[in-house]
């Protein structure tokens, strides 16, 4: 079992950055990759940003690519998501997952987290 709690959700201006964190408990975290999620008002929840379990291959949707950046902290249970230069349309629950990935990307979730909010204002 692992637990996935997720902070540094806030409310930004256009054009600022936010720093996501996501915080593991349990000792197989480093066998899992690790993902973020979105879900804004009224839509579906979409991929982000995910990273595999040694942190050599990385993942963004087309949406986020060259703006967000996932990293991991083995040795601290931890994964991030820089977010830079966002806008209004960013703004979503922001959800970490732990899960499985391949040289395809993303394939399966195994643990969500509760998620943290993210507002950016125009």
């Amino acid at each position: 079992q692992v637990q996935l709690v997720e902070s540094g959700g806030g409310l930004v201006q256009a054009g600022g950055s936010l720093r996501l964190s996501c915080a593991a408990s349990g000792r197989t975290f480093s066998s899992y990759a690790m993902g973020w999620f979105r879900q804004a008002p009224g839509k579906e929840r979409e991929f982000v940003a995910a990273i595999s379990w040694s942190g050599g291959n990385t993942y963004y949707a087309d949406s986020v690519k060259g703006r967000f950046t996932i990293s991991r902290d083995n040795a601290k249970n931890t994964v991030y998501l820089q977010m830079n230069s966002l806008k209004p349309e960013d703004t979503a629950v922001y959800y970490c997952a732990a899960g499985y990935s391949d040289y395809g990307g993303w394939r399966g979730t195994a643990f969500w987290g509760q998620g943290t909010q993210v507002t950016v204002s125009s």
